[in-house]
């Protein structure tokens, strides 16, 4: 899972899990991974002047899930779930 805002990103981590235990599949996780950053740098000034400048960040966080033992009736839940703008989730399965 992949979001911009953490709290709304581990609401819908506690979701998922909650669904996913009550289909009767196991859990290990979520782990969180490293945060990504990345800064922009934009000129105040319209003009030439290079000193005069504003910084914006955005932090990516990341959050993996790994359900064991899953069923096709799991993966139908997860897939109906309606998650939070800024929010992604990326099921693979292997």
């Amino acid at each position: 899972m992949v979001g911009w805002d953490h709290e709304e990103l581990d609401r819908s981590v506690s979701k998922i899990v909650d669904v996913a235990l009550g289909t009767g599949a196991t859990i290990s996780g979520p782990v969180y991974l490293p945060v990504k950053r990345r800064v922009f740098c934009v000129t105040r000034s319209p003009h030439v002047d290079k000193r005069s400048g504003e910084h914006f960040e955005l932090k990516i966080h990341k959050r993996l899930i790994d359900i064991i033992n899953y069923t096709p009736k799991t993966i139908e839940e997860i897939k109906k779930m309606e998650v939070p703008a800024g929010v992604e989730v990326f099921i693979k399965t292997i």
